[in-house]
């Protein structure tokens, strides 16, 4: 499950957030880092990922 979410991390790294956290803190500062950049929220959204 989790190269799913990998793969839809690079497409959109929100969603893989989500998939893996839900609506919390996590997924709020990886839509703020995506807004502001691609790379951050893709590196934020894969280390979330690959945390457990």
């Amino acid at each position: 499950m989790d190269v799913l979410r990998i793969i839809l991390s690079v497409i959109i790294p929100p969603v893989g957030v989500f998939l893996q956290v839900g609506l919390g803190l996590q997924f709020w500062l990886n839509i703020l880092l995506t807004l502001l950049g691609y790379f951050p929220g893709l590196i934020h959204a894969i280390w979330v990922i690959t945390r457990d």
